[in-house]
């Protein structure tokens, strides 16, 4: 997959018609993919390229940073599931103060058509881009036909009666409803990072544990969940602790997640955890001895669930 992450780089350069599509796509959630299948789609058609033109950072965090959403995804998370998705190119533009002041007509000349040269454009029907938010499919069709592109919306993907976004899944995930944010995503809510040294409770059940050092500015709400631990060499399921660990007064969150049955050595390796489902609430103990017993009855249940499992996919 191509990426091109400066604005004199972003002509993808083969001489395939370029088919694009635009926006932030932050989850790549079920709604993100159905744009994805339509420009995948009609760059085979046209023996051209998928493209996504974003944005980076996010331009909330540039206009208006007290406004700026958490993102679900990190950078290297996204790329891999666009690719995963089957898209060529990716345009990443470097989002400014200057840029944000561009009128949106000089956006889309000066880039989608000069620099670019997209052929083709998908966006979201509600998309809107350039200074004051003032671009929108209606000025994409207009300049389309002055410029020789095609610029079509893509209708909203509904479930349950509203629309999928990732505000959407922010706050399902922000209550812990990670199979709710599953079903939305299409995926697990995943966070990636390092195995990193923890403070050893795991020897204290006699159940290894592996510490996850999270990249991912967005975690879910405080509590115990089944989850499934990836890394370069395999995958286990598992039970996670995501928390401050109030029995023993701490403040700063953590992501433990215990490995019965798992044998070897993870530190050091990048990792990725798939949230599964939540098992509890996060919980202050009066005693260590309240809190092993806790434990253990977590181990019991996380056992019966994971007897019910099917063997993994390979998403």
């Amino acid at each position: 997959m191509i990426v091109r992450e400066r604005l004199d780089e972003l002509r993808v350069g083969d001489g395939r018609p370029v088919i694009a599509t635009m926006g932030n796509f932050d989850g790549l959630h079920r709604g993100h993919q159905e744009i994805m299948r339509r420009i995948t789609r009609r760059a085979a058609e046209a023996t051209g390229l998928a493209t996504v033109i974003t944005f980076h950072p996010h331009p909330l965090r540039v206009i208006a940073p007290d406004r700026a959403p958490r993102l679900l995804l990190t950078r290297d998370q996204k790329l891999g599931l666009l690719e995963e998705l089957g898209i060529d190119a990716v345009l990443v533009i470097p989002f400014d103060l200057d840029f944000a002041a561009m009128p949106a007509e000089a956006f889309a000349r000066e880039i989608l058509v000069d620099r670019v040269g997209i052929a083709e454009i998908h966006v979201g029907a509600d998309f809107r881009f350039g200074r004051d938010r003032a671009g929108d499919v209606g000025l994409l069709r207009r300049l389309g036909r002055e410029h020789g592109f095609v610029a079509e919306s893509v209708p909203p993907v509904m479930d349950r009666g509203e629309r999928i976004s990732a505000s959407r899944i922010r706050r399902e995930l922000s209550l812990g409803n990670v199979e709710e944010a599953r079903r939305l995503l299409g995926r697990p809510f995943q966070l990636v990072g390092t195995i990193v040294h923890g403070e050893g409770r795991g020897r204290a059940v006699l159940v290894p544990t592996a510490n996850l050092s999270p990249e991912n500015e967005f975690l879910p709400a405080r509590g115990v969940y089944f989850t499934r631990l990836r890394w370069r060499g395999g995958d286990v399921l598992g039970l996670t602790n995501l928390g401050t660990r109030p029995t023993f007064g701490g403040r700063r969150i953590t992501v433990e997640t215990f490995l019965p049955g798992f044998a070897g050595d993870l530190y050091g390796e990048r990792a990725r955890l798939d949230f599964l489902r939540r098992h509890r609430e996060e919980r202050r103990f009066e005693s260590t001895r309240e809190l092993m017993d806790q434990i253990f009855r977590d181990l019991e249940a996380f056992e019966e669930w994971k007897a019910g499992q099917e063997p993994p996919a390979d998403a």
